[in-house]
């Protein structure tokens, strides 16, 4: 029996470490293949996709800070790396005859259409990928930020968060083989517990606005699918 997908139209957080692959570093393009596939077998459902990508996989602004380096320039510097992620995955993309869009919140219109909220809408209604590039266009403002915000801005019904993890845990399950799993969390929960998520500002919009976030493992095949089919996957802030 066919499922119907629970959700209509979402937005997918990719943060950068997530094109590292086993290096660590850089953009690992199977690991890009992997996720390309991934995306077009939830399209094929008739979702609606926007992605919002990270850039920790070239370049952090707090390492530019460290280094006293103004502030702004290392988050403009982070923006940029946003951008070059998001041409990977659309190059991806584009080799499984997707069809998707690039739209930057910094203006570089050889290379990526200006973010215009009408337009991105437009874009998910005929079925294309918009894949949304240098965050907010504002330094101090993170990638998860950006996310929150856009999945708001574009009607968004669920926020999927990428990451390593199968979900979140008490600790890390990388360092603590006895962490335990949330299932499911309220976002005053991971406000208090001080789970990094997300930060704080990302979580307090989806409260105001109670849009759902869940939290899985993108590298596990199938996981992003279930989630769309309604399967209690990774973990859920509500």
């Amino acid at each position: 029996m066919t499922r119907n997908p629970k959700y209509h139209r979402i937005l997918l957080k990719l943060s950068g470490e997530a094109f590292c692959g086993p290096s660590g570093y850089g953009i690992d393009m199977a690991v890009a293949d992997q996720y390309a596939g991934e995306i077009k077998e939830v399209l094929e459902l008739g979702i609606e996709l926007a992605i919002v990508v990270g850039g920790g996989n070239l370049w952090r602004g707090q390492d530019g800070e460290r280094a006293q380096m103004e502030r702004s320039t290392a988050d403009y510097m982070g923006m940029l790396a946003t951008v070059m992620n998001a041409l990977a995955l659309q190059d991806r993309l584009e080799h499984q005859c997707v069809v998707t869009r690039v739209q930057s919140a910094i203006e570089m219109r050889a290379i990526a259409e200006p973010f215009i909220r009408r337009r991105a809408i437009r874009h998910l209604e005929k079925k294309r990928v918009v894949i949304l590039a240098a965050g907010s266009g504002n330094p101090y403002f993170t990638t998860d930020t950006t996310a929150a915000l856009r999945a708001l801005e574009i009607g968004a019904n669920a926020l999927l968060k990428a990451t390593k993890v199968d979900g979140v845990y008490d600790m890390d399950p990388k360092k603590h083989p006895q962490a335990v799993k949330y299932e499911e969390l309220t976002y005053m929960d991971v406000l208090s517990k001080k789970l990094k998520i997300m930060d704080a500002a990302a979580i307090s919009l989806c409260m105001e606005h109670k849009l759902p976030i869940m939290v899985f493992n993108m590298q596990q095949v199938e996981t992003l699918k279930g989630i769309i089919h309604g399967e209690r996957l990774g973990t859920r802030v509500c």
